[in-house]
């Protein structure tokens, strides 16, 4: 059911902001994840401030997180060992206001106006209410949050009271600990979601407060980091707090005073984290940590300050603007600012697959960042993309190691993790998912390729290609048939697993051995380089003959077809049938042929894309978030700008209408990626990692126009659409260079400069949607139909 799309009376359509007008009971989770607030290092759930009026409330840091060791039922040689799950982080969102002795809350009191937001241009989250209290008093409650930005670890609250007559105030400002509070394990029903740990996770440190000043420190149980946070108050009256309590799993300051008729009382809180790694020093019970998180606090007017003047600055050159479709316009700025909050100040570290937004899929770090995250960073903070390839690279000890586990040479990346070690117990659909290696060394040769990056082949390009390269050719081999067949692996769709020579996969490792042996590198032996080129070149890609179309995988057009009968109720099909029934049907989680002829655009025909895609799109359930935007841009290079709006538009509101039913655990942040590659690939057309960057533009009818920058080997290129043709210019000054820049647009290439080179584009035609020959039928599913 649709949430923010459905009911525009509650939600009204503002270009800049996410607005909320009437409180409705029932979606807190959903609209907390909405409504979040972060930097890409520290984030804040978007929740209401009052006690009980939040469901799933929390504040995360990204990579602070807890390790348990893994209880296979039955166990095996190299499954995953460690657990690793992100941590609640003491949580200082929360504010307590009773006037005349009454406590104010949504659930409990009469609300007369009501109204939040969050401001896409400044970062700052603002939340007005306006209550009529049993004493016969009308009081307005203003709530606004921000974080910082070049103070990282900050977070900035404000409260204002204010009445209509004289009342008593009772106001106070606490600090939780989530983490240890009893709470159901949603995991169990749900594997997408956070399972919660049975024992104790944070050991309190340090506890010292007064006078409204906390300093707070933890340890976790057994990954052994440390957190402390310093928080100061600020209030606009005279005094000093009734009392401050300190405790290891809820402090508080707590203000009692008049306030009178007209005038507004207002309290500021502020903020600071930090995060470190036990060592053999810290002999001082976490008071040096909170000595030093004591240190970083700033006011909250300069986090506000910093939030701002960040955003001012990124939508400069990230915004994305749609002509004519105010509704689509909102929602995508919306997914540009959850990617600026997932990424902006992550520092080298990876990109959770909920950012700071939430726990959802435990914190971890999956191809999600490579693939669906890294070409929005690469062209719009390529600084950021950098940082998160040094992450991969510090993984490579660990990913050695884990290769040399799995029988094979060079490095192993985890399929899901945080601290390098894999954590996905499920091998099937984790470890066999041997296509990540593929997707960091395109990661790496993308960033190469449009940074102009000259330090980064030599710092950290060639040793990812190369040692992801030496792990393709040792778990591959040359068949009978003189092929190079993968065996055994796992590609993108995780409905079909652990099969041989996944399209996807032999794609994605041929482009990475050919990138890696086109290296000149002193580390690479001549026999070496021999091989990766005669693997690359006889790769095995599977193709149905009869069907003219390439197979998914070797079997794949052996496989029983689903049952498209199946009712919705019992979709995503993971949470509603066992993964071996399945296996054995043709049935796709998400686009995994499609992708690979997308990401590898070279390779494949015109009529080779269409047919694929006229296959695949079909028996494509859309379970995973990850596939409508590809889809979508799939669907506008073969021609279908119909098929191509649907499911960009499905795509895009994926968490605003939580249309896959868990938005309560966080924004799907590589979806909102896909949303800025269905724009620029999709609709733009653009490809690159070719001779030129390359426009194919293919813009929706009902559209008037979409414009766009671009960062490419340090110029800043300005792309705008409208019906018929694309205009193109370098954006001069503030650091970006005025070399002209060489672009295909179509099969014309234009020199772009400063000034403004405008191409026509004629009209796409609709190809003929491609005729297949019958498939034998199927003998349905029993189970479903029961």
């Amino acid at each position: 059911m649709a949430l923010i799309s459905s009911d525009r009376l509650r939600f009204p359509c503002e270009p800049w902001k996410l607005v909320e007008s009437i409180h409705v009971p029932g979606d807190e989770g959903t609209l907390e994840t909405l409504f979040a607030l972060g930097n890409g290092h520290l984030g804040v759930r978007g929740a209401h401030s009052t006690r009980g009026d939040g469901e799933l409330p929390g504040t995360f840091i990204n990579g602070f997180h807890e390790i348990w060791d893994i209880k296979h039922a039955e166990n095996a040689y190299g499954f995953a060992r460690t657990g690793q799950r992100i941590v609640y982080v003491p949580d200082a969102n929360n504010f307590t206001v009773s006037i005349d002795g009454e406590p104010l809350s949504l659930a409990e009191s009469t609300v007369l106006d009501y109204h939040r937001s969050v401001d896409f241009s400044t970062g700052v989250y603002e939340e007005t209410t306006t209550w009529a209290c049993r004493s016969g008093a009308t009081v307005t409650t203003v709530e606004r949050r921000a974080v910082g930005f070049d103070s990282r670890g900050c977070l900035g609250l404000e409260l204002s009271v204010s009445a209509d007559r004289d009342v008593s105030a009772d106001i106070v400002s606490g600090v939780v600990n989530r983490q240890d509070q009893p709470v159901e394990d949603h995991s169990v029903h749900d594997p997408r979601r956070s399972g919660r740990h049975a024992g104790r996770v944070l050991l309190p440190l340090h506890l010292q407060g007064a006078d409204g000043s906390l300093r707070l420190a933890w340890e976790t149980s057994e990954s052994r980091q440390r957190i402390a946070m310093a928080v100061d108050h600020w209030i606009s009256a005279e005094g000093q707090p009734f009392e401050t309590v300190v405790a290891e799993d809820e402090s508080s300051v707590r203000y009692v005073l008049a306030i009178n008729s007209g005038e507004a009382f207002r309290l500021e809180k502020t903020v600071s984290y930090v995060v470190a790694g036990r060592t053999l020093a810290d002999d001082d019970g976490g008071e040096s940590l909170a000595a030093d998180a004591e240190a970083n606090l700033v006011p909250f007017s300069e986090i506000l300050a910093q939030s701002q003047a960040h955003y001012s600055q990124y939508w400069t050159t990230a915004d994305v603007a749609i002509g004519g479709q105010p509704e689509l316009q909102q929602a995508v700025r919306w997914a540009l600012f959850q990617l600026a909050q997932a990424t902006a100040r992550a520092g080298v570290a990876g990109i959770p697959a909920k950012g700071v937004s939430g726990s959802g899929y435990e914190g971890h770090y999956f191809w999600d960042q490579e693939v669906y995250l890294l070409p929005y960073l690469t062209y719009t903070n390529p600084d950021g993309a950098r940082k998160v390839l040094e992450s991969r690279h510090a993984m490579l000890p660990d990913a050695r190691v884990r290769a040399k586990e799995l029988s094979v040479d060079g490095a192993l990346f985890p399929w899901r993790t945080i601290n390098g070690l894999e954590a996905s117990a499920y091998y099937a659909a984790g470890t066999a998912q041997f296509h990540i290696a593929a997707a960091i060394a395109f990661a790496a040769n993308r960033y190469e390729w449009a940074s102009g990056d000259a330090s980064f082949r030599a710092d950290i390009g060639a040793d990812l290609l190369i040692e992801t390269a030496r792990m393709w050719v040792s778990l591959g081999f040359f068949g009978k048939d003189g092929l190079f067949h993968i065996h055994g692996v796992t590609g993108p769709d995780e409905y079909t697993a652990v099969v041989n020579d996944n399209l996807y996969t032999n794609v994605m490792a041929r482009f990475n051995l050919r990138a890696a042996a086109a290296l000149e590198h002193e580390g690479i032996a001549d026999t070496e380089r021999l091989v990766w080129r005669q693997a690359a070149e006889r790769m095995s890609l599977p193709y149905d003959p009869h069907l003219e179309v390439f197979s998914q995988d070797n079997d794949f057009m052996t496989l029983e077809p689903w049952d498209w009968n199946t009712p919705k109720s019992k979709y995503p099909l993971l949470l509603n049938f066992h993964p071996l029934v399945i296996y054995r049907h043709q049935v796709l989680k998400q686009a995994d042929t499609v992708l690979a002829m997308f990401l590898q655009w070279q390779d494949f025909s015109a009529e080779e894309k269409q047919r694929a895609f006229d296959f695949y799109d079909p028996i494509t359930t859309g379970d995973s978030t990850l596939s409508a935007c590809v889809q979508g841009i799939m669907a506008a290079e073969v021609g279908y700008g119909d098929v191509a709006l649907k499911h960009f538009t499905e795509a895009l509101f994926i968490d605003l209408d939580n249309s896959h039913g868990n938005t309560i655990d966080g924004v799907h942040i590589a979806s909102t990626g896909g949303i800025w590659s269905s724009l620029v690939c999709g609709f733009a057309g653009m490809r690159d990692q070719g001779e030129v960057l390359r426009f194919d533009p293919r813009l929706p009818v009902e559209w008037e126009g979409l414009s766009f920058r671009l960062k490419v080997r340090g110029r800043l290129l300005s792309v705008e659409l409208v019906q018929g043709s694309i205009a193109l210019a370098l954006v001069t000054g503030s650091g970006y260079s005025d070399e002209p820049l060489l672009i295909r647009v179509r099969d014309h290439d234009v020199t772009v400069s400063a000034d403004t080179i405008t191409v026509p584009l004629d009209t796409v035609p609709v190809p003929p949607p491609s005729i297949f020959p019958s498939v034998f039928p199927t003998a349905g599913l029993p189970i479903v139909r029961a």
